[in-house]
């Protein structure tokens, strides 16, 4: 699914970090326990969270996540967008839970981590 296509469907706003929309997603993955993301997120994916902070962006780095979105409306801290832009992580934010964010995105096609078949 393209980056451009989840903004339509999570009505989200791209934080400016000098980075395209044209990044192709394969999974979701939603949580604010990086732990969680580390355990299961897959390469490629996008990360839905409330964690504003810094360790979501080094998080996303280990994982090789392409976008996170940051839910229910809450906006990173310039430290964290300065992190994200020299990572190369594009970032989102959204007005809507994560639970719903999660179920639009799956409704409209995008897979979750463990229907991930690899690239």
């Amino acid at each position: 699914m393209s980056l451009e296509e989840i903004v339509r469907i999570l009505g989200a706003e791209v934080l400016p970090t000098g980075e395209r929309e044209d990044v192709d997603i394969v999974t979701g993955c939603g949580s604010d326990l990086m732990s969680d993301v580390l355990s299961s997120a897959k390469p490629g994916s996008i990360l839905l969270t409330g964690l504003t902070t810094p360790q979501a962006i080094y998080t996303a780095e280990l994982v090789d996540i392409k976008a996170v979105c940051f839910v229910r409306g809450k906006k990173p801290p310039d430290e964290t967008v300065k992190l994200a832009t020299s990572k190369g992580i594009v970032l989102l934010r959204t007005s809507l839970p994560m639970f719903e964010s999660c179920g639009r995105l799956y409704r409209s096609g995008l897979k979750g981590c463990s229907e991930y078949e690899g690239r």
